[in-house]
């Protein structure tokens, strides 16, 4: 038996489909938003098409942006002959938030895993390499997650870099294994983006 009319029921199911909302957590927030002034409710539609609408990849990076270029590739105070490869836009934001590290980033949005059927070709591999032959890049830091496809990946990528000449590095294990970079303090990314080491 339903407790709620539809479109309760419907606005439950949809946070639902979230990533990390439970049901409890979709109720309420179902009930906060079927609370909320009509205004703020359709402001707030507004802006997730929107963001939907307009957010798109950096044609450098290929973080998330609303530019063609995103702001960290577009500052020339950067430096641009040093690009740390990130799983996701979390990690890179993570990174971002250490203020510490003053080079560019390529995103790959995910990493190697034959067991999920996701391949080289599956993540912005292809895309780092061609950036890497156009770009004068004397450094590549590759930070992907301390877990089996985050090494996997590192390790691809170090065999595909290292004929070039590049110099080619891996953050230390200041993160634990298994873990994620968005769920890591500064402290322990700045000590393992300091203690990298050459693959």
């Amino acid at each position: 038996m339903d407790l709620y009319s539809g479109y309760i029921n419907r606005l439950i199911e949809a946070f639902s489909s979230l990533p990390g909302i439970g049901h409890k957590s979709a109720q309420r927030l179902a009930f906060h938003l079927v609370n909320m002034p009509k205004e703020q409710v359709e402001h707030f539609a507004r802006t997730i098409v929107d963001a939907r609408n307009n957010v798109c990849y950096c044609k450098c990076c290929f973080t998330l942006t609303d530019q063609e270029v995103c702001p960290i590739c577009s500052n020339v105070k950067r430096d641009h002959s040093t690009i740390m490869v990130v799983e996701n836009t979390r990690d890179l934001a993570a990174y971002e938030k250490t203020g510490k590290y003053e080079g560019v980033y390529h995103v790959l949005h995910g990493a190697i895993s034959p067991m999920l059927g996701v391949g080289p070709g599956d993540i912005k591999l292809k895309e780092l390499i061609t950036r890497l032959q156009t770009d004068e890049v004397k450094e590549v830091i590759i930070a992907t997650n301390s877990s089996l496809e985050g090494e996997t990946t590192a390790m691809y990528i170090s065999k595909l870099i290292k004929p070039t000449g590049i110099r080619v590095t891996r953050i230390a294990s200041g993160v634990p294994v298994g873990g994620d970079l968005e769920y890591i303090d500064e402290v322990t990314l700045l000590r393992a983006l300091d203690g990298r080491i050459e693959l």
